[in-house]
């Protein structure tokens, strides 16, 4: 008992970090957190100050930002493209382009999906037709390419490739989706990009994996299509395995979102969310349920011993912001037709990203929304992820990638 108390307190105080980068999906712990806030962190007057706009290109991958440069990530005619950019002067260093002849089943926009992610000296990429490229983060070289999606016969799934791979030491791991071929979830070696490990006969999601720690057994966790499991990431082996998701027209978005030795996921489409006691060999499933949450794509964040998150879809009736106790499922607040968001909690902020443009900064409350600013800084459906680093924030929609300094004066 000494030792799981041990392990959940290590867990519960390890997820929070303060870092300028955001170096991945969802930040340096694939969380949304970030401790600390920036001092006179908001914005003076009716908005905050812009320090550069560009030309988004199509899709809808957020931005990365390492060592104050933004890393953009979309595509232009038959070219996907990523982009260097000095991130105060919005100046470009370098750029690099492949060529894609994606063309989606369902939804007009046929670019990128996934947040690019970075390791160090390297930056990895995960086209829409499952084009996978390692690049020297500084200069924008080539260093290894693979055609994830066609070595492993996977599917290009509704939208296209869409799950931001995982980097862990020295592997990529990447819910590939190459079910007929027991290529669920495939290792790359980060350095040449050969296949080190690939294991399950599990469908792709557009859910981001995540990694944690259980008595000393590192656990990556992937909510795949129709089951999420946790994996040893330097063997594949299975460590734990549980159903989620439903056959038909759904996806699973969200990323799983770990609260000591409790795993939280959520989608919509029916499907609702899960809250489970899980460690290094087994997963038991303690709630289910439509309510309080289910999620599209939003993944909610912690707050005290809450979480709070959007219940609903972007493309549906104005969704609720909601926040709950995840393992019992009671409401501590709900905004009724809030509408959709994506959330990151600054400190003891919420720093919200509507997907009609709005930005709403919020006391990080589980006793009522207190909104504390909001403003719209850009215009159409704005459904990428969030970049925040430090006090600048970069954003995109569907016409064009916005930096913003999120600081008010004294």
């Amino acid at each position: 008992m000494i030792r799981l108390l041990l392990f959940v307190c290590l867990l519960w105080t390890a997820q929070p970090t303060s870092a300028s980068d955001w170096p991945q999906i969802l930040g340096p712990d694939r969380n949304a957190v970030v401790a600390e806030a920036p001092p006179n962190f908001g914005w003076s007057g009716e908005s905050p100050k812009v320090l550069w706009r560009t030309p988004a290109g199509s899709g809808v991958a957020g931005a990365a930002i390492v060592e104050g440069t933004a890393y953009l990530f979309f595509r232009v005619e038959d070219e996907e493209v990523l982009e260097a950019r000095e991130l105060k002067s919005g100046q470009l260093q370098w750029t690099q382009k492949f060529p894609t002849n994606y063309q989606p089943r369902i939804m007009p926009d046929d670019g990128p999906l996934c947040v690019p992610t970075i390791s160090g000296d390297r930056i990895v990429l995960f086209g829409a037709s499952g084009g996978l490229r390692c690049l020297e983060r500084k200069t924008g070289k080539v260093l290894w390419s693979r055609d994830a999606l066609e070595d492993y016969g996977a599917d290009e799934g509704y939208f296209g490739a869409g799950s931001s791979p995982l980097i862990t030491e020295n592997l990529v791991l990447v819910n590939v989706g190459g079910f007929r071929d027991n290529a669920g979830v495939v290792a790359f070696d980060l350095k040449s990009g050969q296949t080190v490990w690939q294991t399950g006969a599990w469908q792709p999601s557009y859910s981001a994996p995540i990694l944690t720690q259980v008595n000393g057994t590192p656990i990556a966790i992937f909510c795949t299509r129709l089951d999420t499991v946790g994996l040893n990431p330097k063997t594949g082996e299975v460590l734990f395995q549980t159903p989620f998701g439903a056959r038909g027209p759904t996806v699973n978005g969200a990323t799983p979102v770990v609260r000591g030795d409790h795993l939280f996921l959520t989608a919509s489409y029916n499907i609702g969310s899960v809250w489970a006691r899980f460690n290094d060999k087994s997963i038991e499933i303690e709630r289910t349920g439509l309510d309080p949450m289910a999620s599209q794509y939003t993944t909610p964040v912690p707050v005290g011993t809450s979480l709070i998150g959007c219940d609903g879809r972007q493309d549906g009736p104005d969704a609720d912001l909601v926040c709950f106790d995840p393992a019992t499922g009671d409401v501590r607040w709900r905004e009724t037709g809030f509408g959709y968001a994506t959330l990151i909690r600054v400190g003891n902020q919420l720093l919200i990203v509507k997907t009609d443009g709005e930005l709403v900064l919020a006391k990080a409350s589980e006793e009522r929304l207190q909104i504390l600013q909001r403003t719209s800084v850009l215009d159409g459906v704005t459904r990428a992820l969030p970049a925040l680093s430090g006090n600048v924030l970069v954003v995109r929609n569907e016409q064009e990638w916005i930096c913003l300094q999120l600081v008010a004066d004294k």
